[in-house]
């Protein structure tokens, strides 16, 4: 007679086929590309859907500025909606300056004429145990995660039209009309952002719950805010009686609004701007990732020869806990970014040795002095300590 066990064997979820994106290998989160492969390897992978990128500006605002740039070009060259705002700059000047992908037809060529080679002879080089296992595809979508861009170049019109993108400007943020006590919540111009992003997520079915027939990740990205242009009192309220908590509690109703979406946003954030630092370390707290840009334009480290290579240090804040209670970490956290005349990359932070010159001037040794003259403990007549 058979016994009955409420023994179930779990079955392995299926994982979403989105357009731009894969699972991550730590936590099996869904990840997008930030357009720079290089800070993509230092997050992880990617950044993860439903999550909050915050990037604290340059002093001058180059570099955060090309990276919103990035983001944008990524989310063309993969399909996905696009919502910009920006009160600095206007959005449309920021599309139109998008940096051209680099595509290598004469690979995708070649990989095409020695597709068919290439699986006649899948039998010799796989060995026969394996030969009968599910193959696995990285990016089943057929879309390409990470794309590299040439600075030098503008993206064709025709590609930044194929894809539904939503500006924000001063003027577009001044037509939302809210309630009269909204502004006794935060800074209205906070509000009235945090209510387009909702109608966005709403109105394009992002929402988890939302069933839809194709799904597909919105983009968001807000240049430089918390500016003044935002209405932001450098993290201080008007009358000076303390920190003003509009811009937490922005990120607060942002991050709780990308939890239940399948959305991602990237913030740049001129912190240098704020009067305290622990205002500062609020508003990071109310991130899921926070990076730190700080540039050598203007400071002493431009003319160090030490720095030459580079123009500038990557900082990590902080680093999300998606799934884990411990944040992934990179192989380093030494790293620097540097510009070239096309591309932007970042990388490991190689200092030269600091006994580098000294080494070459030829000095005796230190220990010399310690040091037996005689391989025995009582013979000969050095002064070793050794003697006795």
């Amino acid at each position: 007679m058979a016994t009955k066990t409420n023994f179930h064997k779990k079955a392995r979820g299926k994982l979403l086929q989105i357009p731009g994106t894969r699972p991550s290998l730590y936590n099996n989160q869904l990840l997008v590309s930030t357009g720079v492969p290089s800070l993509d390897h230092v997050l992880g992978g990617g950044v993860a859907v439903g999550t909050v990128l915050m990037i604290e500006e340059d002093v001058f605002g180059d570099y955060a500025r090309l990276l919103v740039k990035y983001f944008t070009a990524e989310a063309v060259m993969t399909g996905q909606p696009m919502m910009l705002a920006s009160l600095d700059v206007e959005p449309q000047d920021l599309i139109k300056d998008l940096p051209a992908p680099i595509i290598d037809e004469r690979k995708d060529d070649n990989k095409t004429e020695s597709n068919q080679p290439a699986q006649a002879d899948d039998s010799m080089k796989i060995a026969w145990r394996y030969q009968n296992l599910p193959k696995f595809q990285s990016n089943p979508t057929g879309i390409k995660f990470g794309h590299y861009y040439d600075l030098t170049k503008t993206m064709e019109k025709r590609l930044v039209e194929s894809i539904d993108i939503k500006c924000l400007s001063t003027t577009q943020l001044n037509q939302i009309k809210l309630p009269v006590n909204a502004a006794e919540i935060m800074n209205i111009n906070y509000m009235k952002l945090l209510n387009k992003i909702a109608t966005v997520i709403e109105e394009g079915k992002y929402l988890t719950k939302d069933k839809v027939d194709k799904r597909n990740i919105l983009k968001i990205a807000v240049h430089s805010l918390g500016s003044p242009m935002w209405g932001e009192n450098s993290g201080l309220k008007l009358d000076g009686t303390g920190h003003d908590p509009s811009l937490p509690r922005f990120l607060l109703g942002l991050r709780a609004l990308l939890r239940s979406s399948f959305a991602v946003c990237l913030l740049t954030v001129p912190t240098h701007l704020f009067q305290e630092n622990s205002f500062t370390r609020q508003v990071e707290k109310f991130c899921d990732t926070v990076l730190h840009l700080e540039s050598f334009s203007g400071s002493e480290k431009e003319k160090n020869p030490v720095f030459k290579e580079y123009h500038g240090l990557l900082n990590i804040r902080q680093l999300p806990r998606l799934n884990t209670m411990a944040a992934h970490e990179p192989d380093t956290l030494d790293l620097a970014f540097k510009l070239r005349r096309k591309k932007f990359t970042i990388e490991p932070l190689h200092l030269p040795p600091e006994m580098a010159e000294q080494s070459s001037q030829g000095h005796e040794d230190p220990l010399k002095h310690l040091k037996s003259s005689t391989a025995g403990c009582g013979g000969g007549t050095g002064n070793s300590k050794l003697d006795f």
